[in-house]
């Protein structure tokens, strides 16, 4: 148990570091999938890991101790007891976090939901009028379907090709259901720090997913790396403040994606970070199952 509990904090850092390789060799589809997927069962490890160190304290309860000491039985220590009151103040950080996570996207998802009220029904697209250069995608509820809202300055700074590509971007985070990828890596982020990196990453291939996807429907890869950069330097200009922007350096590498050639499914490369995933929930479990044989004389 000494190594086996500590096996997730170690391969998360691992996959932090290999996330930016998946992400510039591997298809975004692809790569924003296996990241998130390998993301939520490290952050889901940890965060047992960390139980189970907690865990360990059983055998210093003063009952538990008593009972040994009439028994003359020897207590178990599978980790100093400093360790395991470490893991006790993580767990009450990745508590608060996780709170913190879930609340923010909540009311984010609260906020979406109110602008898309008293839209008729079957209507996809909403126009606002605002200065604000803006376009996004407001995920559906049960019953209802997502929305598109942009505003009118954007609109009006785009040609005809260039909201056909707009509307096919914003249509394939609705497709796709990208807020829930982007949901459960957030909360995974907020329960293991240590996957930050992996965060902004599987963000940043999703909107290379819907790039990808908006450049197939088009079917021009030039004119969608245009559409795209028409987009960012209209929101590039002064606007109110709360106003959407891009960053200079996310638009870059998107644009430079899209005048090259699309990349491969790497399906070995993603193997691999499944299986690092995979090998933070096996040394969960074998430290699960070392920390029960050791505390069995005093659960017995």
């Amino acid at each position: 148990m000494r190594v086996d509990v500590f096996t997730p904090f170690l391969l998360s850092l691992l996959l932090a570091g290999v996330c930016p390789l998946i992400g510039g060799r591997v298809a975004p589809a692809l790569a924003a999938r296996v990241l998130a997927c390998a993301a939520v069962v490290s952050a889901m490890a940890t965060v047992w890991s960390l139980l189970l160190l907690v865990a360990t304290l059983l055998a210093e309860a003063p009952p538990v101790v008593a009972d040994a000491r009439e028994d003359g039985r020897r207590l178990p220590e599978p980790v100093p007891e400093v360790v395991a009151f470490a893991a006790c103040a993580l767990l009450l950080v990745v508590a608060y976090r996780s709170f913190r996570a879930a609340r923010a996207e909540y009311l984010t998802r609260r906020a979406l939901q109110t602008l898309r009220e008293g839209q008729p029904q079957g209507t996809e697209l909403i126009v606002a009028a605002s200065a604000a250069p803006m376009a996004f995608a407001i995920p559906g509820s049960t019953g209802s379907p997502g929305r598109i809202l942009v505003t009118d300055t954007m609109l009006g700074a785009l040609s005809a090709e260039e909201r056909r590509v707009l509307l096919a971007h914003e249509r394939a985070h609705l497709t796709h259901r990208h807020a829930r990828l982007s949901t459960a890596v957030t909360l995974a982020a907020a329960a293991n720090p240590l996957l930050t990196p992996v965060r902004h990453m599987v963000t940043f291939l999703l909107e290379r997913w819907a790039d990808e996807q908006a450049a197939a429907v088009v079917g021009d890869r030039a004119s969608t790396a245009r559409a795209l950069a028409r987009a960012a330097l209209t929101a590039s200009r002064p606007v109110p403040p709360h106003g959407l922007g891009f960053t200079d350096r996310a638009v870059s590498r998107r644009i430079a994606a899209l005048l090259a050639a699309p990349p491969p499914r790497l399906w070995p490369l993603s193997a691999t970070v499944l299986a690092v995933g995979a090998l933070t929930a096996l040394g969960a479990a074998d430290a699960t199952g070392d920390l029960l044989r050791l505390l069995e004389p005093v659960l017995a």
